[in-house]
């Protein structure tokens, strides 16, 4: 397997997808001629030409909206947003139209749309562009909401996403885009609601999704030198849920803690915490904890932002309280 990075995998996934259907297209700021904020759209506007890869004005609420309607007569659209914190200004879009025609035509129209592109913190860029809002899409019926951590994730994801008929909000962390790992070679898809073990282990359960898989994984090996083996779980797709999966390694450890980079007043995690002690109430050990970013909006000092968000120590930490270390 070759090893490439988090940008070049999303890359590949859009490039085979262009390639298999000529309906896919892809929209957004600077992704034609400037190939993309984070250079994910390299080489994509050589390729398929100005009609595939489309430069936008900024004006998220309005190519938002091409590209729902796009969706409804066929095509495949893929609308890269150059931060999730600029989505908030296409909310109406994604949630009265996206998320709701399909159901209010009565299955008549298909929504085949991906919206895709950076979230959560990365090097003091303040309070309004450092925000994870997996939680709020999360809350409307009709989106499906996917979060990859790995570069492998995130080309087989992707291309689920795009070929599905639903719309897909597809989170890709800021600071992953440069991580390197191993990506198979050739046709593969990662399902749409399949999580992933990333670490096995019988002593507590961590739960983490896209960039926080990385801290979740240091500290289960922080907390491999004392002896204690924690077993790491990403859903990868946070609505629909594997709930299976979860479920099948806290009936294994007996303990549980859940990391997200999200705030933490109903968080993600807190849904997840809460179908765990609807469903396995009677294999926990010990409550549940949750590691969150700070109940604040992102300070722009270096100290303050490391302060705020979950870190490898903390959930170290929350591990060996839910243990009674």
């Amino acid at each position: 397997m070759a090893e490439i990075t988090f940008r070049e995998a999303l890359n590949q996934a859009m490039a085979e997808e262009m390639e298999r259907d000529a309906n896919v297209f892809l929209m957004g700021e600077e992704v034609g001629y400037y190939q993309g904020a984070y250079k994910v759209s390299q080489g994509l506007l050589e390729r398929f030409g100005p009609k595939r890869v489309i430069d936008t004005p900024i004006a998220e609420l309005g190519f938002a909206g091409l590209g729902i309607g796009a969706a409804q007569v066929g095509l495949r659209p893929i609308i890269e947003f150059m931060t999730w914190n600029f989505s908030i200004l296409a909310m109406d879009q994604i949630v009265n139209n996206a998320a709701k025609l399909r159901y209010m035509s009565g299955g008549a129209l298909k929504i085949p749309v991906v919206f895709r592109g950076a979230s959560g913190a990365a090097h003091q860029l303040g309070a309004q562009h450092s925000q994870s809002l997996e939680a709020w899409y999360c809350n409307v019926p009709g989106l499906i909401v996917m979060a990859p951590s790995t570069p492998k994730d995130a080309k087989g994801m992707l291309k689920s996403a795009i070929r599905d008929d639903n719309p897909v909000i597809f989170i890709e962390s800021e600071v992953a885009y440069g991580y390197k790992g191993e990506v198979p070679e050739g046709e593969y898809l990662v399902p749409i609601g399949v999580g992933d073990v990333k670490r096995t282990g019988k002593d507590v359960t961590i739960i983490a999704w896209s960039k926080m898989i990385h801290v979740a994984l240091e500290a289960a090996n922080m907390l491999a030198q004392e002896g204690i083996e924690a077993e790491v779980i990403d859903p990868r797709t946070l609505r629909p849920l594997d709930e299976q999966l979860l479920l099948t390694s806290i009936e294994k450890t007996n303990r549980c803690v859940i990391v997200e980079e999200g705030w933490p007043y109903a968080g993600v995690g807190a849904e997840i915490s809460h179908r765990i002690y609807q469903n396995a109430f009677d294999h926990l050990d010990a409550p549940i904890l949750r590691v969150t970013s700070e109940d604040v909006p992102m300070p722009y000092a270096k100290n303050l932002e490391q302060a705020v968000i979950p870190s490898a120590p903390k959930v170290a930490a929350a591990a060996k309280k839910v243990l009674y270390i």
